[in-house]
C-alpha cells in the first residue's frame, strides 16, 4: 500500500496574491479521481510547467496546483481491467499538470485512457527524455511522412532547434537519413546542433522576414516549426512546391498573416500538431517508433539538466528566460 502522504511540487495562492510555488508534502486524498494510482519515477520540464509552476492563468483553472505534463513509473493501484499493480507506464498531455494535478508527484492518480505502456526498449528515465517534446516532434515527423516528404526530396527546416521538440526533431530527422537545417539564434549551439545531425545551422532572420511579398525563395520542402507568428508565416512563404510545414507552437506569436499563394500556387500543406488530446490508440505505434527505430542515437547528449523536487525553482526560471538547450528531466521517486 502506498503511504497515505506524498512529496511534490505545489503551486499555491491566496486571494489577490501573487502564486508561490515550492516542494511540500500533501496527502495523497489530494490527487483527483482516477482508475488508476501511479507511482511516479521520473518527470520532466517543458515550457507549459514553468508556466504553470508560475501560476499562468491560461494554464493554471484551480489553486493549489501540481505542474508536471509528463510522468512514467509503476502503476500502484488500478481499478481498469487494462493494467495491473507493477505495470510500467507513461503519461503525457492531456489535462495532466493542466488543468489537472501533474507528474511533479510521488504519486498521480489519472483516467486508464491517459496510459501508454512503456515500450521494453525504454527506462523510465530514458522515456522522459522524449516526454511530450519528443511525442510532438515524432508526430511532426509522422505528418511529414504522410504527406511524402522523404528524405530524397530535400532539405527539412526546424525553427526553435534547440528547445525541446526543436532538437528532439531535429535528432529523429537526422536519424531517419533527412537533411536538416536547424535555426537559431544561440551562437554557442552551433556545434551541439551538428552533433544532433544538423547539416545547415541557420539564423532567426532568415525565419523572419517581415516583407509583403506572398512568396519567397524556395529553401526546403519540409519543415517542423516549434514558434508560430511571422517565424511560422516565413517558412511557409519559403517552403517549395507540394511541400508539408507541421505547426505545433505558438511563442513567436498566434496570428499567422500570409496569403493563400504558398498554398494555391505551390501546394503547400499545413498540418497542425495537437499532441495533448491525440487519440490514445495511435499513441503506442509512435512510442514504439520512437524506442527502436527512430531513436536518436545521441539522446543521453539531449539532456541540459536533471533536478530533484527541490531544485525546480532555480530551472523554471531557466526555461522561462530561454537559457535551456534540450530536455530537463526530474528525478521524482528514483531511478527505475
Amino acid at each position: 500500500m502506498p503511504s497515505a502522504e506524498m512529496n511534490c511540487y505545489l503551486v499555491t495562492k491566496s486571494d489577490d496574491a501573487k502564486p508561490t510555488a515550492a516542494p511540500a508534502r500533501r496527502p495523497l486524498s489530494d490527487l483527483p479521481a482516477g482508475d488508476v494510482l501511479v507511482r511516479v519515477a521520473w518527470s520532466s520540464l517543458n515550457y507549459k510547467d514553468a508556466l504553470a509552476a508560475s501560476g499562468h492563468p491560461g494554464v493554471v483553472r484551480r489553486f493549489p496546483h501540481v505542474p508536471g505534463i509528463d510522468a512514467a513509473g509503476n502503476v500502484e493501484e488500478s481499478s481498469s481491467n487494462k493494467f495491473r499493480p507493477g505495470d510500467r507506464v507513461l503519461i503525457t498531455g492531456f489535462e495532466m499538470g493542466a488543468p489537472a494535478w501533474g507528474g511533479w508527484a510521488e504519486y498521480v492518480r489519472v483516467p486508464a485512457g491517459w496510459l501508454v505502456p512503456l515500450p521494453t526498449e525504454l527506462s523510465f528515465r530514458e522515456s522522459m527524455i522524449f516526454g511530450t517534446a519528443g511525442f510532438t516532434a515524432a508526430q511532426s515527423i509522422e505528418q511529414l511522412q504522410h504527406n511524402e516528404i522523404t528524405p530524397d526530396r530535400g532539405m527539412v527546416v526546424v525553427t526553435g532547434s534547440t528547445g525541446g521538440v526543436g532538437s528532439l526533431a531535429v535528432a529523429i530527422l537526422a536519424r531517419l537519413g533527412y537533411r536538416v537545417a536547424a535555426v537559431t539564434g544561440k551562437t554557442d549551439s552551433h556545434e551541439w546542433l551538428r552533433s544532433l545531425g544538423a547539416e545547415e545551422i541557420l539564423g532567426r532572420e532568415v525565419v523572419n522576414d517581415t516583407s509583403t511579398r506572398p512568396l519567397l525563395s524556395a529553401r526546403w520542402v519540409g519543415a517542423v516549426d516549434t514558434v508560430g507568428g511571422n517565424t511560422l508565416a516565413t517558412v511557409i512563404r519559403s517552403t517549395d512546391r507540394h511541400g508539408c510545414v507541421t505547426a505545433c507552437g505558438l511563442v513567436g506569436g498566434t496570428d499567422l498573416e500570409l496569403s493563400v499563394h504558398p498554398f494555391i500556387l505551390r501546394g503547400v500543406r499545413l498540418v497542425g500538431i495537437d499532441s495533448a488530446t491525440w487519440d490514445i490508440d495511435r499513441r503506442p505505434p509512435l512510442w514504439d517508433k520512437m524506442a527502436g527505430p527512430w531513436r536518436p542515437g545521441a539522446l543521453e547528449s539531449l539532456v541540459d539538466d536533471t533536478v530533484e523536487l527541490d531544485g525546480l525553482d532555480a530551472v523554471v526560471k531557466k526555461i522561462l528566460a530561454g537559457r535551456v538547450r534540450g530536455r530537463v528531466l526530474v528525478r521524482v521517486g528514483g531511478d527505475d
